[in-house]
């Protein structure tokens, strides 16, 4: 008769691969029975939709068919309850709040938010988007809304409703009015939007933020648990310099990058079928450059410019969609632990938690940088000459990005190296 034992041990053998690690090592294995030749267990993934659960269910069905005395195996898909804290009562019931963000205006940030919130609602999740630009609320444009009016139920407001989904902007309360005040006053209406609108249950809350990294986009952070954020960019080294402001913002508040979106990425010519890189080609992949991942490559496209009220799926978005349901499950799941960096005069010396130990020369590091501003985003060579490197180079700090990289600040006064844990090892 088959065992406990045997069971977990053919399960072992499937691993998660954006977790790298055995689904019975992850705990994803639960309320496991066998009744004669009936084996039954549920299998608990770490976020709803994952776009690995089929994959998962059909692997684990087929190695314990493959052992001796099983006949049938039972599995029930669940996932892991989100519950949200120390958040605002207007939250409370939001399982998941995206900040889809970009240190530069111009990149098609906006366009992504509905894109995005668009094709999660295509596939049955209920969701809102709430629009925080104070000085250019785009939503209302995106979704061909007019006239639209808001109500409010005491002290809340109630977000207007279409297409399924729930939108809240600033745009619905000034109109058409210059949005004219300081700071003080900015933060103001920020909060209240932020804290004061009754969003109800929703799977997804989409918040476009404002383009830069300054003070809206810290009032924005701090005042409600974001469980992620998407980095809207181009190819173009402008672009991409600001990426590295807006991965150490929000690192800086806590809150985990889930992925870039490269926008504008290319065009294809309806004539002959080639890609053209507007921005230039791609020169490295930026998971290999920032180690985040790129969620997708978004051509210009004629029929991305259709208002999303008349919103149609495709690959692309939908590939976009699971990309970022599975680095959010990666996220929340816990189960990736960072290596330990330490500086010195002479060297970066990074420990894993596996006790594997890599020591790196201080300048070798410092010449590996692969910002925008030590290597050229057009051609790919690198700006930065070895022997301009001080001798007596050394890390003055050391901040970890999340799970997949580190960012160190030089004795020389450069800050944007941002060094991967994939190319420490």
């Amino acid at each position: 008769m088959v065992t406990r034992e045997d069971v977990l041990k053919v399960l072992s053998q499937i691993e998660d691969p954006d977790l790298h690690k055995d689904i019975v090592t992850l705990g994803f294995i639960k309320e496991l029975i066998i009744d004669g030749s009936t084996v039954s267990f549920s299998m608990e993934l770490t976020i709803a939709g994952c776009p690995l659960k089929n994959m998962f269910k059909e692997e684990a069905e087929r190695v314990v068919l493959e052992l001796d005395g099983v006949d049938k195996v039972n599995i029930v898909m669940t996932s892991r309850d989100r519950k949200r804290s120390n958040d605002t009562e207007s939250l409370k019931n939001v399982k998941n709040i995206i900040a889809v963000a970009s240190a530069k205006g111009g990149v098609g940030k906006s366009t992504v938010t509905a894109t995005l919130a668009s094709e999660f609602a295509s596939k049955g999740y209920k969701v809102g988007v709430l629009d925080t630009d104070l000085f250019g609320p785009s939503l209302a444009t995106l979704y061909n809304q007019h006239d639209v009016k808001i109500y409010q139920k005491g002290e809340m407001m109630i977000p207007f409703e279409s297409n399924g989904m729930k939108f809240m902007s600033f745009g619905y309360l000034i109109g058409d009015s210059p949005a004219i005040m300081r700071g003080p006053m900015v933060s103001g209406y920020i909060t209240q939007i932020l804290t004061q609108v009754d969003w109800g249950e929703l799977d997804y809350l989409f918040i476009d933020m404002p383009p830069g990294t300054g003070d809206i986009q810290l009032t924005i952070s701090q005042t409600i648990k974001l469980d992620g954020a998407v980095i809207v960019t181009t190819r173009s080294s402008l672009s991409l310099v600001d990426v590295v402001k807006g991965i150490l913002m929000f690192e800086k508040v806590e809150i985990p990058i889930l992925g870039v979106v490269e926008n504008m990425s290319h065009f294809v010519c309806d004539s002959c079928d080639k890609e053209h890189h507007i921005f230039g080609e791609q020169r490295g992949d930026l998971s290999e450059r920032f180690g985040i991942e790129t969620l997708a490559h978004i051509p210009i496209e004629a029929t991305r410019a259709v208002p999303f009220d008349k919103y149609k799926t495709n690959d692309l978005n939908s590939e976009l969609a699971n990309n970022l349901v599975r680095q959010l499950g990666a996220i929340t799941s816990k189960a990736i632990t960072p290596p330990q960096v330490a500086l010195s005069k002479d060297l970066v010396t990074i420990t894993w938690d596996d006790g594997t130990v890599k020591e790196v020369p201080n300048k070798e590091l410092r010449d590996s940088c692969k910002c925008a501003l030590c290597v050229d985003e057009y051609t790919g060579k690198k700006t930065l000459k070895k022997e301009d490197i001080p001798e007596d180079i050394h890390g003055e700090k050391a901040v970890p990005l999340g799970n997949y990289a580190v960012s160190i600040q030089w004795s020389d006064g450069h800050t944007s190296s941002i060094y991967p844990y994939s190319s420490l090892k």
